[in-house]
């Protein structure tokens, strides 16, 4: 899994409607197509770019392919998304006490023009 392909994969409407659609329950490929007033062929290639990005599962059952979210996945990104805005730190402190330096000057993370 790369965060690029996971991203580039929620960029697109109807890949997040296909995950809405399997957060409520597996499904078969037929069963996601139905849901869209577009190709067959065009629904497979979501359900590609989905399982390519980790954020699918599929499984052969007899002659249908069952699609499942990969909730594995999902925790990752959200573990990187929560390191990214630094929960579980403490909030920094205000510019009055000169805490919260930067290389930028009092407490500002804002280049400088």
């Amino acid at each position: 899994m790369s965060l690029t392909q996971v991203f580039k994969a929620l960029a697109d409407p109807i890949r997040r409607q296909i995950l809405r659609m399997l957060a409520q329950g597996d499904l078969s490929a037929g069963e996601i197509a139905a849901g869209f007033s577009i190709s067959k062929p065009s629904v497979s290639h979501h359900l590609a770019v989905l399982k390519q990005a980790g954020l699918v599962e599929d499984r052969r059952e007899g002659q249908h392919i069952i699609y499942s979210l990969d909730t594995t996945v999902f925790a990752e990104v959200m573990a990187w998304v929560m390191d990214l805005v630094g929960a579980g730190e403490a909030p920094a402190t205000s510019k009055e006490d000169g805490a919260g330096r930067s290389d930028h000057g009092e407490g500002s993370n804002h280049v400088r023009e």
